[in-house]
């Protein structure tokens, strides 16, 4: 499992994924359907997203309703980029579709 930061045309987002890259084939796709065609993403170490969130990781980690290799952990772009350190993010990945 990953996490990531994912800084998008509307902000960030944090999201879960089981995919090896963020820029692989077929998670680009289900960015695709969300809308996203480019973005700047910085992993976060799985760990440290489960002690932000707490509960709620728990939560999203366990909804059914969503897909297994992409779970949209935050959509709240001010609290995302609040609850972590630039210094905790890796380095940037970017894609321009």
């Amino acid at each position: 499992m990953k996490a990531a930061m994912i800084f998008t045309g509307s902000g960030p987002i944090v999201v879960l994924t089981s995919h090896d890259s963020l820029t692989d084939v077929s998670l680009i796709e289900k960015f695709n359907a969300k809308g996203i065609t480019k973005f700047i993403a910085y992993e976060i170490p799985v760990e440290l997203a489960e002690e932000r969130y707490g509960g709620h990781y728990k939560v999203v980690v366990n909804d059914l309703h969503e897909s297994d290799d992409l779970r949209v952990l935050d959509f709240n772009g001010n609290r995302a980029f609040g609850l972590f350190k630039i210094s905790e993010l890796g380095n940037p990945i970017t894609f321009e579709g």
